[in-house]
């Protein structure tokens, strides 16, 4: 199968998948107690019954839920992801202004997360069973243990009260674009990154591991081909291969952790806004947010099949 036809198949794979989130989500939603009508209706006491049922056929509500269902699907395959009720906001419009702040905590953590874990993977191979590689893997194991959430409160607590090196929460008067916005994101992206650096950086010390014990790397040596060329030309673009998958599989990871991580630094992203439409029962937003960050993990994925070819042409897909 060429890489073009495999992508397309990919890119195809995409509908039916988001469609079954889709209705697992709706579903999910609808079945915890509560909407935003009876939210407003119990701060409103004077709201009458029948202003209450005129509100739930004004927005769709009054309806079975396969009805409601089939309502804003038809909307959204017309481009409408309809609005939030308590403000009366597009809910395409929420997503755009939110999304920005979105990736670029993300892509911090991202980068934060392979420029960290690469070289550190690499040192703990080269030099195996040393003390710098039995503390590259305590850290590497404290990382992956720590939950984001305490990790975040920690480096609030030292790092912004404490020693006062980083403001404590991101201001919603800056665009992301100040110069200033880097400091508010350094915390939060320290934190959204630490796990992720270290797993890669673990599968990245087995992976060099076990290339520098074939045969191929010995026979590069009995030419005198000089260690440092062995590893970084020979040894790490094959290594690199597993990295790559990881790295996107954890992408899934970063976006569902940015959940947490910008509710704890009070981050202006998609993810605060997604546990403010949880606690509001604004459907349309959740539905908007979840099929976003599905599309976004598959497309990740998708690019590490990709690359999987770039890095090793033997590779087909079959």
């Amino acid at each position: 199968m060429s890489l073009r036809r495999f992508v397309l198949n990919r890119v195809l794979s995409i509908v039916p998948i988001l469609f079954g989130v889709s209705v697992i989500t709706f579903g999910l939603v609808h079945l915890t107690p509560g909407d935003p009508i009876s939210q407003m209706v119990a701060l409103n006491p004077e709201v009458t019954a029948s202003q209450e049922a005129q509100l739930r056929a004004r927005y769709g509500l009054d309806g079975p839920v396969w009805q409601q269902y089939l309502t804003w699907m038809g909307n959204v395959l017309t481009g409408d992801f309809g609005t939030v009720i308590r403000t009366n906001r597009e809910v395409s419009a929420i997503v755009l202004a939110r999304l920005p702040e979105t990736i670029a905590l993300g892509l911090f953590g991202w980068v934060f997360a392979l420029v960290i874990a690469i070289p550190t993977g690499i040192y703990a191979a080269v030099n195996k069973d040393a003390f710098g590689d039995t503390l590259s893997r305590f850290i590497a194991l404290s990382g992956i243990s720590i939950p984001n959430f305490w990790l975040g409160l920690m480096l609030i607590l030292v790092g912004a009260l404490w020693l006062g090196w980083w403001p404590v929460l991101a201001p919603s008067r800056l665009p992301l674009y100040h110069p200033e916005m880097l400091w508010y994101l350094i915390l939060p992206g320290l934190t959204i990154g630490t796990a992720a650096a270290a797993s890669i950086m673990r599968v990245m010390r087995t992976s060099m591991t076990e290339e520098m014990n074939k045969e191929y790397v010995t026979a590069a040596r009995a030419k005198g081909l000089p260690e440092r060329q062995v590893v970084l030309k020979h040894v790490l673009r094959n290594s690199l291969i597993s990295v790559v998958t990881l790295a996107a599989t954890l992408t899934a990871g970063i976006v569902a952790g940015s959940v947490v991580v910008e509710v704890v630094f009070n981050w202006p992203g998609l993810g605060r806004e997604f546990v403010q439409a949880i606690t509001t029962r604004e459907v349309n937003l959740i539905m908007a947010i979840t099929l976003f960050t599905g599309v976004f993990i598959i497309l990740a994925n998708l690019l590490a099949d990709v690359l999987y070819a770039v890095l090793d042409p033997r590779i087909r897909y079959d």
